[in-house]
């Protein structure tokens, strides 16, 4: 079969067929610490940003696929797949399987370390045949600036070079390459031991050209392995579940951007949190809150130069002293420290399985959410304690933050979960505004820092005791999501976390039952009942994972070991075929939400830690 009659085929990319759009669980992630990919099980790239997280897709056939392009690349007979990592790194393994062979692809982005460099990246496919003989097919269809920008093809030398008006980039293969005018196709036979190669890579602004004969291609496959094993093999982790945590750390380096140090929320956009809603937004930046949980999760495991890049990024591009309509930090950071991220509708797009609006931006960038101070602050105090002693700059920036957390601590919010159905007086938002005074009067006590220790603990005092008389209600016997309400919230589970109250005291163990009858559902917990609590968007949502992982924490405090133990094992049952999250799971268990998500697997490792450490 020639290129040509592929692209003629009814199941090409743009024929309209059942399953184009495979499950958002059906892909493993790829990257180089400066962007990442998603590549399904069928062998497509079918989520590329370049050259940055934060950039425009090149390839965004998840969310629209006719209009958003996709890299495929597959056995050209009918074959079974399988994918997993190749062990202990980021680098992608897709096997297929059929009956006169089986071949397999390696899906990496070079990694080596000790660079900073930003322009020049490099995405390597290469395919092997492992036994017998095996056609494939690939079509690469760049679609520019999320699919707006028309582009031309130049073939020439066993090259391919894509221009738009806003980025050019080359394939270079070992496989014969064909046109289509817009396209670049090839079909081509291994048979067993037969090795091809397909490397995208950046061209222009300074960039040159570069091959990417096979043995180039072994030699940055073996250094990119070695810089991954390298990396995991720091970790002090040697509990019982070693593999799901350090799939969960690796995930999380993954989603560094290694120039400034910023850790993104996901690496998609407008993946949606139900097949259909609106509920659908851009994770693509640096929330203060999940770096700061991740840098948690991180000095926990060991990787104490994860932690010190978060302080660094924290230092160059976030102002403690320079105050905006929502106080002296935004909830939300481009990967480069930039504040602006307005928010726009890509309305040309079709949305994953048609879920619209598909968004790039974030409105939620300019929300009041007094929680990140607390999550914000507690890192600083970990990192402090666990790693090495902050700066004097660095705690006149702390000082400044609680100051201000003192005198605003009162105001109602937008919340943890970013509602959009005005302000309220979470007690979430409170309780992350005592631990972020309490970590400071810690920090103050055990290095004799200078600080108006009376002024903070008049107001972490009056906060506790707020909480505890209007933050409960007497008719569910329960902590509550706002002030004087009776609206139950997931997010309270982080009371005894953040130790705010005893584990075992009474009123949480009473909080923890009603939460298990009302918002758990065979160990998955849902954030909130949005029918008892709008919060300004239609339709429900699935159940939140940091949420499940959350409630096993809690009951680990608890000592509810068995109960802890079973509901996180559950939990490990609704991980991919790579032990990848996305943000929520659905009713029949499917995930949903952007993928893979960092609040969900720094959750995971935070609870295995602490239950693998009480289960001795």
């Amino acid at each position: 079969m020639t290129a040509t009659e592929f692209a003629d085929r009814p199941d090409a990319p743009d024929a309209s067929h059942a399953g184009r759009y495979p499950p958002i669980a059906d892909h493993g992630l790829i990257g180089d610490l400066r962007t990442a990919a998603l590549v399904d099980t069928r062998g497509t790239i079918d989520w590329y940003c370049f050259p940055r997280f934060d950039a425009p897709s090149v390839f965004a056939a998840i969310l629209d696929a006719d209009r958003g392009g996709a890299f495929e690349l597959a056995a050209d007979v009918p074959a079974r797949t399988r994918q997993f990592y190749f062990p202990d790194t980021n680098v992608l393994i897709t096997r297929f399987m059929a009956p006169d062979g089986v071949g397999e692809i390696h899906d990496f982005m070079p990694v080596t370390g000790g660079t900073c460099e930003i322009d020049r990246h490099r995405l390597i496919r290469r395919v092997r045949c492992v036994r017998g003989t095996l056609p494939f097919r690939a079509r690469v269809a760049p679609r520019f600036d999320y699919g707006r920008q028309t582009h031309t093809v130049d073939l020439r030398e066993g090259r391919a070079v894509f221009t738009s008006p806003s980025l050019s980039l080359t394939l270079t293969s070992s496989a014969p390459l064909e046109t289509d005018g817009r396209d670049v196709l090839s079909v081509f036979k291994l048979t067993e031991g037969e090795c091809a190669v397909f490397a995208l890579d950046r061209y222009g602004d300074g960039v040159e050209m570069r091959a990417c004969p096979l043995a180039e291609a072994e030699e940055e496959f073996v250094a990119t392995v070695a810089y991954w094993r390298r990396w995991v093999s720091r970790s002090r982790y040697r509990g019982r579940w070693r593999e799901m945590v350090h799939r969960s750390a690796l995930t999380l380096k993954l989603l560094t951007y290694a120039p400034t140090g910023g850790t993104v929320a996901a690496v998609t956009t407008s993946l949606p949190e139900r097949v259909g809603g609106e509920r659908n937004w851009d994770y693509r930046y640096v929330w203060i809150r999940d770096s700061a949980f991740c840098m948690y999760a991180l000095i926990r495991l060991g990787f104490d130069e994860e932690a010190a890049a978060f302080m660094g990024f924290l230092s160059e591009h976030v102002s403690c002293g320079c105050e905006g309509a929502a106080g002296p930090l935004q909830i939300m950071y481009g990967i480069d420290g930039r504040t602006d991220l307005p928010e726009i509708e890509l309305s040309h797009l079709a949305g994953y399985r048609g879920s619209a609006p598909v968004r790039a931006g974030n409105a939620a960038a300019g929300q009041l959410q007094l929680d990140i101070y607390g999550a914000l602050i507690d890192s600083v105090y970990l990192y402090d304690k666990l790693y090495q002693p902050i700066s004097s700059d660095q705690w006149e920036q702390t000082c400044t933050l609680v100051d201000w957390v003192c005198a605003n601590w009162d105001q109602p919010d937008e919340g943890v979960w970013e509602t959009r159905g005005g302000r309220r007086d979470f007690v979430y938002s409170r309780l992350m505004c005592w631990v972020a005074i309490e970590r400071a009067m810690r920090m103050a006590r055990r290095r004799g820092l200078p600080a108006d220790t009376q002024r903070w603990q008049r107001s972490r005092d009056e906060i506790y005791r707020q909480v505890m008389r209007r933050g409960w209600s007497d008719r569910l016997g329960a902590f509550v999501q706002h002030f004087d309400g009776d609206v139950l919230d997931a997010a309270v589970l982080m009371m005894p976390l953040t130790k705010f109250i005893a584990p075992t005291d009474p009123k949480f163990l009473s909080t923890l039952d009603a939460l298990r009858r009302t918002l758990v559902a065979d160990s998955l917990v849902y954030r909130y009942d949005p029918g008892e609590s709008p919060d300004g968007l239609s339709g429900e949502e699935g159940t939140f994972s940091i949420c499940s992982f959350w409630y096993v924490e809690a009951l680990t405090r608890a000592g509810r070991l068995d109960e802890a133990r079973l509901a996180f094992e559950k939990m490990l049952t609704y991980a991919n075929h790579l032990g990848l999250y996305a943000e929520e799971i659905g009713r029949t268990g499917e995930q949903l939400g952007n993928f893979p998500q960092a609040f969900t697997h720094l959750s995971l490792i935070s609870a295995a830690v602490n239950l693998d450490r009480a289960l001795g």
